[in-house]
């Protein structure tokens, strides 16, 4: 159910199988392979899962269809650690149920993942516990819900539309409460290589480092909390 100051997405698509945004109009990932691109960016960027530990805490601003947490989950019960991998998300506005199964079912690998997450979705639930992976989705405007949530994430998913369409995802107070919430070593990892978002990230804190994207992306950046 969504709250009363949710605005669900409008989502249309690119060639019957890519999600775009209509308020934003960008995609939600690479039409090219976005599990591909999610496990370059937001997985090898942040050095996962060689970095993944017992306890280990994920955090990510731009839920979309939930590719990032469940491709996490993926690497995470193939690392055969203990536990579950503790994810919390930031969504402003949520995808619909059946949006969010038509974009997962291109990805077939993950459908034993993606089918109880979009049932659970479907019922409201928004601390959904799967296979390897304890997720937690916030459903609001980052920039009030992130100051307020009061844990603290070991790497960090920066998956907002791109800056020139959604500046608000990246301006330098919530990337200062990124950083505020990361832990001491902490990463993070963004597919954009912007100037903009580079320097906002160094001034909150993060050590940042331009490095080669995925595929038609020359770069992408990644940080580490220092």
């Amino acid at each position: 159910m969504l709250s009363p100051e949710t605005q669900p997405a409008g989502v249309d698509w690119r060639d019957g199988a890519t999600p775009w945004s209509r308020r934003y109009g960008d995609i939600y990932f690479s039409p090219q392979d976005g599990l591909a691109e999610t496990r370059h960016v937001f997985l090898a960027g942040n050095g996962l899962p060689e970095r993944f530990r017992p306890g280990f805490r994920m955090a990510e601003l731009g839920f979309g269809a939930g590719l990032t947490a469940l491709a996490a989950a993926r690497a995470w019960t193939a690392c055969g650690l203990p536990g579950s991998l503790a994810f919390t998300s930031f969504e402003a506005e949520p995808m619909a149920p059946v949006d969010m199964a038509r974009a997962l079912a291109a990805f077939p690998e993950l459908e034993g993942l993606a089918r109880p997450l979009v049932a659970a979705w479907e019922r409201g639930a928004r601390r959904i516990d799967l296979p390897g992976l304890a997720l937690t989705v916030v459903e609001g405007d980052a920039r009030a819900t992130l100051p307020a949530w009061t844990g603290e994430a070991d790497a960090w998913a920066l998956d907002g539309f791109a800056p020139d369409r959604n500046p608000e995802m990246w301006e330098p107070g919530l990337l200062a409460a990124v950083a505020a919430r990361t832990a001491p070593g902490g990463s993070c990892a963004t597919y954009s290589a912007a100037g903009l978002v580079r320097a906002r990230l160094a001034e909150a804190g993060f050590a940042v480092e331009r490095v080669p994207g995925f595929g038609r992306k020359r770069h992408m950046t990644k940080g580490v909390r220092t």
